[in-house]
């Protein structure tokens, strides 16, 4: 045992298993895969989101779009009654929900100040030490720091109606989707008293 450990530096891991496989230092091992043997980078995610509200609060909805190479996908819901602020983070926290791989880097665009300024500036994190009081929309936080601290994420804050293909499009979700029929309850808005 003594000069396997002494040998070990000279020997590449492939070559170790090949070699010692038959001997039983590796028995029970039946899931070997060589491919994560080397390291891969992380998946990359562009993600546009913006959120929209009629009235606010009012029917809203939020639009997403995700970009990863060739790939594309849009998601959009609305709410029977909720704010514009709710509808930005939802469509952050439905974004990185969607993300079914991970770690992944992800770049999220938004025309919200609230969003992109309360994550790059680190309030939220001084938000979770207080527990979030006195904070709204902290259902969503909550469900936002789940997601995010599965990947690595940065925002970057667009202005909106400024002729952002992605944005522009991640708008007309948002508002469709505030249009819809049968729209459901935001379950976590809660109304100013």
């Amino acid at each position: 045992m003594e000069k396997f450990i002494n040998n070990l530096h000279q020997i590449n891991l492939l070559e170790l298993f090949i070699k010692y496989s038959e001997t039983g230092l590796f028995a029970g091992l039946t899931t070997f895969q060589p491919e994560n043997m080397t390291q891969r980078e992380n998946p990359v995610i562009i993600m546009y989101t913006d959120g929209a509200a009629r009235g606010n609060p009012g029917p809203g909805g939020y639009g997403v779009v995700l970009l990863s190479g060739p790939h594309r996908k849009e998601l959009s819901q609305g709410f029977k009654i909720t704010t514009n602020n709710r509808m930005e983070l939802m469509a952050a926290v439905v974004g990185l929900e969607a993300l079914k791989v991970g770690p992944c880097n992800v770049t999220i665009y938004t025309d919200s100040k609230y969003v992109a300024d309360s994550v790059e500036k680190k309030w939220v994190f001084n938000w979770v030490k207080i527990r979030f009081k006195g904070k709204k929309n902290s259902d969503l936080w909550k469900r936002f720091l789940d997601v995010y601290e599965r990947h690595t994420v940065k925002f970057v804050w667009v202005k909106g109606h400024a002729s952002i293909p992605e944005n522009e499009r991640c708008d007309q979700l948002a508002v469709a989707a505030s249009f819809m029929p049968n729209l459901p309850e935001d379950t976590g808005y809660q109304p100013d008293n």
